[in-house]
């Protein structure tokens, strides 16, 4: 089953709680919260307060992408915020610090996930793909809203998925960058199956529809 994860970097922040609820009610399955630092990537987002004030707002499920150098000093912290999943990238730490933050997140009894950027081979989940519950594949680099979809990543998706299938085939597959009606089919046939978008629903006047768009198309 296709799950749409809206990505409220695209929302008004000035009204993030209407706008998750109207997300909620158009049908999106997860709330994608991304999280920067400006050191792993050019620039400064939203962290740990915004997360707990969201998890008060909604019952939604929270899927936090961690942007940030060494990720494991927060993955405790967001957790006990209310993330769902949290998800952090395989280039920002050493192998082993990676490994450790994964051990920290099944702890709290949290979902858990790990992340690639475009130019990171599909072999770079190979230490941790019997570990997680999902693998993120960027369809952008990294750091900035509305940037266009990378067709050229859809055979490290599909090398991901068939990675997955061996080892864990239980792990979600999700893809994150320029997804609309358009592109969806297009990562949802390279073996993606939770798509990632945020100005192509916070954009519209009629989420749901666009919501329904992507999940169908």
């Amino acid at each position: 089953m296709i799950k749409v994860a809206p990505s409220i970097l695209s929302a008004d922040f000035a009204r993030l709680g209407a706008e998750v609820e109207d997300i909620r009610r158009g049908g999106a399955d997860y709330v994608h919260f991304d999280v920067m630092d400006g050191v792993f990537v050019p620039n400064l987002s939203i962290g740990i307060p915004v997360l707990k004030s969201l998890r008060k707002a909604t019952d939604m499920f929270i899927d936090v992408h961690l942007m940030i150098e060494r990720p494991v000093r927060y993955a405790a912290a967001f957790c006990d915020a209310g993330a769902d999943l949290v998800n952090f990238h395989v280039e920002a730490d050493l192998q082993e610090k990676i490994l450790e933050a994964i051990r920290i997140v099944k702890e709290k009894g949290k979902k858990v996930g790990v992340t690639v950027k475009p130019k990171t081979p599909a072999e770079a989940i190979l230490p941790y793909a019997a570990l997680v519950d999902l693998v993120l594949v960027m369809t952008v680099e990294p750091g900035f809203g509305g940037q266009k979809f990378m067709q050229d990543q859809m055979p490290k998706v599909t090398q991901i998925r068939e990675i997955l299938d061996k080892i864990k085939p239980a792990v979600d597959l999700e893809v994150d960058g320029g997804i609309d009606a358009q592109t969806a089919p297009i990562a949802k046939s390279a073996g993606a199956n939770i798509l990632v978008a945020g100005s192509a629903v916070f954009k519209q006047q009629d989420r749901a529809a666009m919501i329904r768009a992507i999940r169908e198309a």
